[in-house]
């Protein structure tokens, strides 16, 4: 029974995924966010929860990218397109939501089969992509479809990306602890459930800088591989003037 508590918030988070599909099928963008908000948390305790009760295996790391790919790509894509990309040419819009989970997947794939870097993730985590687009929905009417089309495509290059990202995976979970997260996560599900427009945006910000950094660091990882390539060629030319 104890091995499969932590496959158990794993269907929690598929759950979740799937009813986040519907809400948004429906019209409901702001409680779709706060499904995928909520199966962040899940997805978060999962395999803490794994570790703390030594409860790792295959089968559930399989489940854990199975599961993701729903909740943070097919789900946010669709929150997304249903408040931004309608009014749009439908070949380039169903494109685009599409792209997002294909990197998604691509990127769930990647790290199942290749060795990370200690204390790293390689590209942008899957549930932080799908918890930015989840929330950046909500803000569909102050910042119009090509701005979010940038987003979209943007964080989807992120996840396939070689940016290192910080994993947070190292930050345990005390076995005498999880006797309580039933209780975090019914009060983390009443207070996003009574303000699901504030804590979906108040979540974004986080979410947002955590992408960010990445971009960053792309950003420096480019400019000083142009300087390095600039001083190789001043140093060739320097050295055929000789």
């Amino acid at each position: 029974m104890t091995k499969s508590i932590p496959n158990m918030f794993t269907l929690g988070n598929l759950f979740l995924g799937m009813i986040g599909i519907i809400l948004a099928t429906t019209g409901n963008t702001s409680m779709a966010a706060i499904m995928i908000i909520i199966a962040m948390l899940l997805d978060g305790l999962d395999g803490r929860v794994a570790r703390a009760l030594n409860a790792q295996s295959e089968f559930g790391k399989e489940l854990d990218s199975l599961s993701d790919v729903i909740s943070f790509g097919v789900a946010p894509a669709l929150i997304m397109y249903t408040v931004a990309l309608t009014g749009i040419n439908d070949a380039f819009a169903w494109t685009v939501t599409a792209i997002f989970p294909m990197c998604g997947a691509l990127r769930l794939a990647r790290f199942n089969v290749r060795p990370g870097i200690p204390g790293y993730f390689i590209g942008l985590p899957i549930p932080a992509a799908g918890g930015v687009l989840a929330t950046l929905a909500l803000f569909h009417e102050e910042i119009t479809a090509p701005y979010m089309i940038i987003a979209m495509l943007l964080l989807s290059y992120l996840m396939i990306s070689s940016v290192k990202y910080p994993n947070f995976k190292k930050i345990g979970l005390p076995k005498k602890a999880i006797k309580f997260t039933p209780i975090v996560i019914i009060a983390a599900v009443m207070v996003a459930v009574f303000f699901p427009e504030q804590t979906s945006k108040l979540i974004f910000v986080p979410l947002l800088l955590y992408a960010g950094y990445g971009l960053k660091q792309n950003f420096r990882k480019l400019s000083r591989k142009k300087r390095q390539e600039d001083r190789n060629s001043d140093e060739a030319y320097h050295s055929s003037d000789r």
